[in-house]
């Protein structure tokens, strides 16, 4: 069987397209809210992967891998009503800070393999649209299961986003919970929201070095941005958005870099 695995393995890294990093550094713009025209110095844009990516721009495709992205609980039903997490009485499990997103059963490797080839098809899309990397969202799902879902599971899927992620030619952020960080499971670089808040970002930093989006948020003050532009400003993407990362035409909207 591990003969077999290398094998697999060696192929796999053969026949995998080579992958494009984010500039070091780089003005970067959080767009999840709704696309709109980046500012002239912004060189990395994040575009939810029903979007289009930014002309001109390393462009990163967010994709919702570990939870139903909002509005689309009705296809999932009807297409794949099993890959849905449920309770002990059938209902579904639900994220308690975002109830439109119903959390994806990876419990077992069959469940995983399936969710798998879904999200590599959905890489593939953002690959032929443009986007230069994928960023896949909840990879901390298990923490929000009550115990349904558990760390190790999720460690399995994340490394399968990373070989489809890779096989479809694109780069791939680990995004959020640093407990992870330091386990290789094959991420090319880090998004991290609010990390100076919690005080996180080393987490990142030492396994990904200047490989790191940081985005904080307006509602907790401006204070942790400042402390993220001082500690790390030319080495990492630092942005400051609005909590509901809206369009530059909103009176909600904020952002600021460094």
């Amino acid at each position: 069987m591990s003969a077999l695995l290398a094998s697999w393995a060696a192929v796999l890294a053969l026949t995998a397209a080579p992958v494009t990093l984010p500039p070091t550094a780089g003005v970067a713009d959080y767009q999840l809210g709704g696309a709109y025209e980046p500012a002239q110095d912004v060189q990395i844009v994040t575009r939810d992967r029903s979007e289009q990516p930014a002309p001109g721009r390393y462009s990163i495709c967010y994709v919702n891998s570990f939870q139903t992205q909002p509005g689309t609980l009705r296809w999932w039903r009807a297409k794949h009503p099993t890959l849905l997490l449920r309770d002990g009485d059938g209902q579904l499990v639900r994220d308690p800070g975002w109830p439109d997103e119903v959390l994806l059963d990876i419990r077992t490797s069959a469940k995983r393999e399936e969710l798998g080839r879904l999200n590599g098809a959905w890489f593939d899309q953002c690959h032929r649209k443009g986007f230069a990397a994928v960023e896949p969202d909840n990879l901390d799902s298990w923490t929000r299961s009550k115990g349904r879902l558990t760390k190790k599971q999720a460690i399995a899927f994340a490394r399968r986003l990373v070989r489809e992620a890779h096989a479809s030619g694109t780069a791939i952020a680990q995004k959020n919970t640093p407990q992870l960080s330091r386990l290789g499971l094959g991420f090319d670089f880090a998004v991290a929201e609010e990390c100076e808040v919690y005080r996180e970002c080393g987490a990142y930093t030492r396994t990904y070095g200047t490989r790191l989006i940081e985005i904080e948020y307006s509602d907790n003050g401006r204070a942790s941005f400042r402390r993220a532009c001082a500690a790390r400003s030319g080495r990492a993407s630092i942005l400051l958005r609005d909590r509901d990362v809206t369009p530059r035409d909103s009176k909600r909207y904020v952002f600021r870099t460094c």
